[in-house]
């Protein structure tokens, strides 16, 4: 797997090296002022800034989560910045190495608890496959390729996973399911191939979180398509938030299931939350994003892979209320740049995780990364199973 895994590196690297090489740090690539104004990549940049002097020489930003120093590490990839190279050049290398020298050698990407092993470990896995497609480091391949081992090795037999990395009968909840599907969707764009009964035992699984109002989760999908829904945490019902509504959207979109009817109702119940939510007004007087880091991860891919009206209504009112709520204060340098962490991490690793992801947020539209850059692939779904 890993000689096909060297092969796709080289064709995917040249396609992006002539952008990144160019100008890794230069202006935004978004199509028009509807993507990206002078105002958000300002606001990039500053929270760029804030996270490169808070890393720290062990590059882990004071926590030992490899997912959040993954996340860490993420947002100056999607603005651009290669390791080795540039103004983050140091910065990007450092978050890497740190993530690199803590893999273990079953290819588990944790070292803090172990009920946070596939947390840290499909984060981190994600971030590693665009670094793959994006830098030549000729350790990221063999640490890659035994990280998607294990997410295969690690799969329940209801195509869930758990939170620790061991196979058992049941996964747990749809939250673990996206950072998977987000890690095993990386190795497809840099070239590994993904054995098919991995992902299709997930899209069943991840369709068994949809939840139904008005009728059994159990009844004929024609009887579901005609009543509202969403996906949900817990199979059956539980947790029925905008961040569960967007991860199983991200899902479905990642594993080629383009078309599956559940997409455009969750997608209808996420405009609504964003529209509620994103006040700049509000945010900016408060100095609190509209949603935590954890939502507003999944909001926003899920928004920019379903793409269409979606992205266009969607995206600006986002930006523009991430904007809004970052500290803009020179006059106090610890908090220049930053966004506030206050919801599931706390201090300064919940500072890192909401500035990360919010710089991420704000990056997207430069498309540098390898999952923004492909579109639609119609091979996935021969690959990944049919929609249904």
């Amino acid at each position: 797997m890993l000689t096909t895994l060297l092969a796709r590196h080289v064709l995917l690297s040249a396609s992006l090296m002539a952008a990144l090489l160019a100008a890794p740090w230069a202006a935004a690539f978004g199509q028009g002022e509807w993507e990206t104004t002078p105002e958000a990549q300002q606001a990039l940049e500053r929270g760029l800034q804030w996270l490169a002097k808070n890393q720290g020489p062990e590059g882990n930003w004071t926590s030992d989560d490899l997912g959040l120093v993954s996340t860490g590490t993420l947002a100056f990839l999607a603005a651009g910045h290669l390791p080795g190279r540039g103004p983050y050049g140091e910065t990007v290398q450092r978050g890497l190495n740190y993530v690199l020298r803590n893999a273990q050698p079953s290819g588990l990407l944790n070292i803090a608890a172990q009920q946070r092993d596939m947390y840290n470990h499909g984060l981190s896995t994600f971030v590693l496959g665009q670094a793959y497609g994006m830098a030549s480091d000729q350790r990221l391949g063999p640490v890659l390729d035994r990280a998607l081992k294990l997410i295969a090795q690690t799969q329940c037999n209801d195509g869930g996973w758990d939170y620790v990395a061991r196979r058992q009968q049941n996964g747990h909840d749809l939250s673990l399911a996206v950072m998977q599907a987000l890690a095993l969707r990386s190795a497809v764009d840099s070239g590994l191939e993904v054995p098919p009964e991995v992902v299709e035992k997930a899209i069943r699984g991840v369709r068994d979180h949809y939840t139904p109002r008005g009728c059994d989760h159990r009844a004929p999908e024609e009887v579901l398509k005609k009543h509202p829904g969403q996906f949900t945490y817990s199979r059956g019902g539980g947790n029925a938030t905008p961040a569960m509504a967007a991860a199983g959207v991200v899902c479905m979109q990642e594993f080629g299931q383009y078309d599956d009817w559940r997409i455009p109702k969750n997608m209808e119940f996420i405009l609504k939350t964003i529209r509620e939510e994103c006040k700049p007004n509000e945010a900016k007087r408060n100095r609190r994003p509209p949603m935590d880091a954890y939502t507003l991860y999944y909001v926003a891919q899920a928004l920019y892979q379903v793409g269409g009206e979606d992205w266009k209504q969607g995206y600006p009112l986002l930006r523009d209320a991430v904007v809004a709520s970052q500290y803009d204060v020179p006059n106090k340098p610890e908090e220049h740049g930053m966004w506030r962490g206050e919801k599931w991490v706390s201090g300064k690793p919940g500072d890192l995780y909401q500035t990360a992801v919010c710089c991420f947020v704000l990056a997207i539209p430069n498309r540098y990364l390898p999952i923004l850059q492909e579109g639609k692939i119609d091979s996935l779904k021969q690959q990944f199973g049919k929609d249904k």
